[in-house]
């Protein structure tokens, strides 16, 4: 190992030095699979709920028990696994996906299905954590960019295909078949993975003290916080999507396939303009995305009965949500590339717990002020993400970072 490797935790390039891309691109096989078994739930929960016998606030608490799962086992596999080759790691994550979606597809009650969710929870968390280093590790920093485009490439195609497909699998063949497609993903990434996966030995113990270094610096907390406020508002409006789509403008099973596609489509086309923006500046990408999704909800939530408003809002929603997550890493890269695994922890647990409150209050608000009320606070919430961030970009801290 190089002094640059230890320092940075990139990959030794000596000019040379063969990028190991169908690692990389296992790794994007691996999220596309996590992400849409996590995302599944946004298009099923109708069916879920009446088959299941629990509300849709009660089934949308699915979401919520990921996120959690999540937000905890991610520091929690850094650390317990540090010594560990994260090779095995990987696979052993990959396994949790097909075994999660095993029994969630033969749930036969909400407890059965909460606990399968809390296994897609470790694994969706322990990944996540791990993805910034585990491309550091295949890739040198010169190829650092689009070894990230390729690894959310997986997020985006997840986004386009899970809601839409979902919707669509679920009522032709019921919800639960759905699932058992996501561990047949699982069972094709994990192959990949065992194929095309290098030794990755540890480079040394992983402790809570090196994420609170990482968490002093400014530009990570302003970045965290960021995250927390947009991604809540996100996700308290995208888990209750479906049941807006039917009790606002109406719209039939065939009706929400499609707006979800135009959804996911908008999402993979933010991704590549997301990481076009981030290469200049990460702070503002970041500062648009978070406006863009404070917008589209504010206008489903006063303009959302209009089809044509719901259809155009929604896909101008998922345009600007697939910018984030690239904005994200690009943002956590420039800020922290020294401690790779503690910031990819930290920016995981950050998402998860704003996923997870997400879910919580919009299973609040959906009760009382109903879908609509869900997208009002949903906007709210990124507006001071937006806020915060674009307020903080004229500053040295996030300058520092972007």
């Amino acid at each position: 190992m190089n002094s640059n490797q230890e320092t940075t935790g990139f990959r030794a390039d000596d000019g040379h030095t063969k990028p190991a891309w169908a690692g990389v691109i296992s790794l994007s096989l691996g999220v596309f699979g996590l992400v849409t078994a996590e995302f599944l739930p946004a298009s099923l929960l109708t069916p879920m709920s009446q088959d299941l016998g629990v509300s849709i606030g009660a089934a949308g608490q699915s979401v919520t028990m990921t996120a959690v799962v999540g937000a905890i086992a991610g520091p929690a596999i850094v650390v317990g696994t540090s010594r560990f080759d994260r090779r095995y790691t990987l696979l052993g994550l990959t396994a949790l996906l097909i075994l999660s979606s095993l029994i969630t597809a033969f749930s036969s009650g909400l407890p059965m299905l909460l606990f399968s969710r809390a296994l897609l929870g470790i694994g969706l968390g322990g990944f996540w954590a791990m993805s910034l280093a585990l491309a550091m590790r295949l890739v040198p920093e010169r190829l650092m960019p689009r070894a990230m485009a390729i690894i959310m490439g997986g997020v985006s195609a997840a986004t386009v295909c899970a809601a839409p497909v979902g919707a669509w699998i679920g009522e032709i063949m019921g919800w639960r078949f759905a699932f058992v497609i996501t561990a047949i993903l699982g069972v094709l990434a994990l192959l990949t993975q065992a194929i095309t996966l290098p030794a990755m030995p540890s480079t040394g113990p992983a402790n809570l003290g090196t994420m609170a270094t990482v968490l002093r610096r400014p530009a990570i907390r302003i970045g965290l916080l960021t995250i927390l406020l947009v991604v809540a508002g996100h996700f308290a409006g995208f888990t209750f999507i479906r049941p807006f789509l039917e009790n606002v403008p109406h719209f039939g099973v065939e009706g929400i396939s499609g707006i979800l596609l135009a959804f996911g489509i908008g999402g993979f086309f933010g991704n590549f303009a997301g990481g076009f923006i981030s290469e200049r500046n990460t702070a503002l990408s970041m500062t648009l995305a978070a406006a863009g999704i404070a917008i589209t909800a504010f206008v489903l939530s006063f303009a959302g009965a209009s089809p044509v408003v719901a259809t155009v809002a929604t896909t101008l929603w998922g345009f600007a949500f697939g910018a984030l997550p690239v904005s994200v890493q690009s943002f956590v890269t420039q800020a922290a590339s020294d401690e790779p695994e503690s910031a990819g922890a930290l920016t995981l647990t950050t998402f998860q717990i704003a996923i997870s409150s997400g879910a919580v209050f919009g299973g609040l608000i959906v009760g009382s002020h109903g879908p609509a009320g869900v997208f009002a606070f949903a906007g709210l919430s990124a507006l001071l993400g937006a806020t915060l961030i674009g307020f903080a970009s004229r500053t040295r801290l996030a300058a520092a970072a972007g």
